[in-house]
């Protein structure tokens, strides 16, 4: 029996969201580098172009995942541009401080729409590709997805949602040969925090808090995160389906 190396994607097809930085940068360029067409997709050109600077196997697509055409926008994009599509990542996804006091309907739907119902209505338009390719899909949730995080309870039941979507399409969709499974983050370094709204002293401090409580005693590094997100869409990761990968330092055993 011959085993296909790890990270080998020559010829296959993959839609990354949230490819203009951090954890979604990484994953691009290391599906790239392995072999990979991939589309990267993000909110903002400048952000897209410096992560495919470099990498012409990665064609940037500047969309709002949120919107109601997207989806079926970005899987045009790729099967038309390429024939195919074999891995989707759900990279997107937003933080949001909201302590119970302060929580508004609005604040909820946000963080819903962006890090629940984007990745479900992709995965959907994917779908009929995925089944063809027998694909994978790759979410990407946070320790905090079964951990409680205080003042940000609804970041944290988001991510949550997020995992249990993981598991069943699992089983949903095992039969057709398309595996799921998710990656959960701890604390790394990206623009999470900033783009949360919060002031640069503020974020030099969770960082620091955040790094203290880790076992391994520092934040992750989003090409930390990548890796293993390559290792579960791989396809020679043939048996391994509705798994949530967590990637923290230690901070889950704690």
């Amino acid at each position: 029996m011959t085993v296909q190396l790890h990270e080998d994607f020559s010829g296959k097809v993959v839609i990354v969201t949230g490819a203009g930085s951090g954890i979604g940068r990484a994953a691009a360029r290391a599906f790239a580098r392995a072999g990979a067409r991939v589309l990267g997709v993000g909110r903002r050109d400048d952000a897209l172009a410096e992560t495919a600077v470099g990498h012409p196997e990665i064609v940037a697509c500047s969309a709002d995942v949120r919107a109601p055409d997207t989806p079926g926008r970005l899987i045009d994009e790729a099967t038309d541009r390429w024939g195919r599509l074999d891995v989707l990542v759900n990279g997107a996804g937003a933080t949001k401080v909201m302590p119970l006091a302060e929580t508004t309907a609005g604040g909820i739907a946000d963080l819903f729409d962006l890090n629940v119902t984007a990745p479900s209505m992709l995965a959907h338009a994917a779908l009929p590709h995925l089944r063809r390719a027998k694909g994978s899909i790759v979410n990407v949730s946070s320790t905090y997805g079964h951990r409680p995080l205080p003042g940000m309870a609804h970041y944290a039941a988001s991510k949550a949602a997020l995992e249990q979507l993981t598991r069943s399409w699992a089983l949903e969709l095992a039969a057709d040969g398309v595996r799921v499974n998710a990656v959960a983050p701890g604390p790394t370094e990206s623009e999470a925090l900033a783009a949360a709204g919060l002031s640069e002293t503020t974020v030099e401090e969770i960082k620091r808090d955040e790094a203290a409580r880790i076992p391994l005693g520092r934040r992750g590094e989003p090409h930390e995160v990548a890796s293993w997100i390559l290792r579960l869409a791989d396809p020679a990761t043939t048996w391994l389906t509705g798994h949530v990968l967590t990637i923290d330092g230690g901070l889950e055993l704690i």
